[in-house]
């Protein structure tokens, strides 16, 4: 009995070690930051909240079914070849462009600057890439060691399919600043960002940095990177105004009010990147479907949607092109200009032409 309780002992405190000192895991916000997140609206005790309740609680029949379709599986979650990219770099004028890397992570040079956001470059959006649902493409379009200096990163969330701790890694020495929601700067600090380079931000917070007026911007999502960290961080949108284009960017949301608000408040914006996979019925507070992507969209006043959170990796158990699919159908029905870039290729804003193949077939 004796061995008994010191072997489940040893277990336990090499959990607790486990949590406390592997890097991927991330870093808990200080007791001082979160005594300053106690004046903000949106911060009850000890927890971040959405404007709109967004449940994520599972009940067992939930559950049950969840496991029951993990089990029983989908041949069409995943493409059955490595996706195509576009590596081409297709020169008009000085026009600003957006180049999707998959998923939520796109490079967008306005006005001279460079910005990446959401920037997962990593194999597997998972603290043990080894073992997690690996990358639809089998290379990137970019080569991390040749990025020229990026101004700024931008994050929406600490979600591992957001936040890399390996491409942070890479790319930290490269930035300029990270400009992010609250809380999430305890991850980036662990990983050896220098703390003068990071920004946080609470929603409708504005920042003027290097002739770019950004906002940080609501979202209907969660935040957390262990079992101890739930919604300890800020999850958020961005709008990104230049000179003369106006960017949205969606970051992971449910949908809600929040999408007219940010429209009358920021609107129209000339391209919006809007998520529009890895939704379920049973998560749909959290994850908006394709149907009320093209609704969001409408009411932030976007002219031109790139559709995005689809293409990288299966999260969810829908078909992996249910969602392009779904989106464009949409799109159609309510005379919603939409762009489908393959992964790398420009989308330049503010010119007439911009790409809307059907790559995915």
């Amino acid at each position: 009995m004796l061995k008994i309780i010191k072997f489940l002992t040893f277990i336990f405190i090499s959990g607790i070690l486990f949590l406390y000192l592997y890097p991927p895991l991330g870093k808990r916000a200080t007791k001082e930051k979160i005594k300053s997140f106690s004046t903000k609206e949106n911060f009850v005790d000890g927890k971040f909240i959405n404007q709109i309740p967004a449940s994520q609680a599972m009940s067992l029949k939930h559950t049950g079914s969840i496991l029951r379709d993990y089990i029983k599986g989908n041949p069409n979650r995943r493409p059955d070849n490595p996706i195509l990219i576009e590596t081409k770099e297709h020169m008009i004028g000085d026009f600003n462009k957006i180049t999707w890397f998959g998923h939520s992570a796109f490079m967008l040079e306005m006005d001279g600057k460079t910005l990446l956001v959401d920037p997962m470059f990593g194999k597997a959006p998972t603290p043990f890439p080894l073992f997690g649902n690996k990358r639809f493409s089998r290379d990137l379009p970019i080569d991390l060691e040749r990025l020229p200096p990026i101004d700024a990163i931008l994050l929406s969330h600490d979600h591992y399919d957001h936040l890399d701790y390996y491409s942070i890694k890479k790319l930290k020495d490269k930035v300029g600043q990270f400009i992010v929601p609250l809380g999430v700067g305890g991850h980036l600090e662990r990983w050896g960002v220098k703390k003068e380079k990071i920004q946080e931000h609470n929603w409708w917070d504005e920042v003027n940095y290097n002739g770019l007026h950004l906002v940080c911007t609501p979202a209907r999502h969660f935040s957390g990177r262990s079992l101890r960290d739930g919604n300890t961080t800020l999850w958020c949108s961005w709008v990104i105004n230049g000179k003369q284009d106006k960017i949205f960017f969606s970051g992971d949301s449910g949908y809600g009010t929040h999408f007219k608000e940010i429209g009358e408040k920021f609107g129209p914006f000339d391209l919006t990147l809007m998520e529009c996979g890895q939704y379920d019925e049973r998560w749909s507070t959290i994850h908006m479907t394709p149907e009320e992507t093209v609704q969001a969209n409408i009411d932030v006043q976007g002219k031109l949607m790139i559709p995005i959170h689809w293409a990288g990796f299966t999260l969810s158990f829908h078909d992996w092109t249910d969602p392009i699919e779904r989106v464009t159908n949409a799109a159609k029905e309510h005379s919603v200009q939409v762009s489908t870039p393959q992964i790398g290729e420009p989308v330049f804003i503010g010119v007439k032409e911009f790409p809307q193949t059907i790559w995915w077939k």
